[in-house]
């Protein structure tokens, strides 16, 4: 069964705010870390943006783990 970009995007946006719970860093903090503002990463996390890979390098190691970590689901 293949997946639709809508349900990937929400599914790693969701992945996204678990690890960054996990850490526990606020939206705020984390969007100061990648240099984004916080509207931004509430839109990723929400699965309304699709993130370059370089934005998802730069909250990958602002969480400590791996890109790989990310779209694990």
């Amino acid at each position: 069964m293949e997946i639709t970009l809508e349900v990937y995007l929400k599914k790693l946006g969701k992945n996204i705010a678990l690890i960054r719970k996990k850490k526990n860093l606020s939206q705020y903090k984390l969007a100061q870390e990648i240099l984004t503002d916080q509207s931004n990463l509430a839109r990723i996390e929400d699965g309304k943006v699709n993130p370059t890979v370089k934005t998802l390098l730069k909250i990958s190691s602002a969480l400590d783990c791996r890109v790989r970590d990310l779209i694990d689901f």
